[in-house]
């Protein structure tokens, strides 16, 4: 990643952008479920909510973490089903962009 997308924030308080690193870390880490399921699930999040920056870069990151095409398209049918087909243009601009 060229720069993170919260450098703006850190240059200004680093404090939060710390703070924000640890809730990530705390979120997306093994625990329960693997760091590979909650990082498809952001993934969805965000889909659902038109983001497809943070689709593509969560898509890269569950891909680091052995997800495979099929199981990000699996996880894109839930989101369609329960966000609507607006959710499918996000993901696939974003997935254009690294497949």
């Amino acid at each position: 990643m060229p720069n993170h997308p919260l450098e703006l924030i850190g240059a200004n308080d680093h404090e939060l952008l710390e703070a924000i690193k640890q809730a990530e870390d705390l979120a997306l880490t093994d625990g329960a479920l693997s760091a590979k399921h909650k990082l498809l699930i952001a993934m969805a999040l965000d889909a659902s909510k038109g983001t497809s920056e943070g689709v593509r870069n969560l898509a890269r990151q569950a891909m680091q973490h052995g997800a495979t095409r099929a199981e990000i398209m699996d996880t894109l049918r839930v989101v369609n089903h329960i966000c609507g087909v607006g959710s499918m243009y996000t993901a696939a601009a974003a997935l254009r962009e690294i497949w």
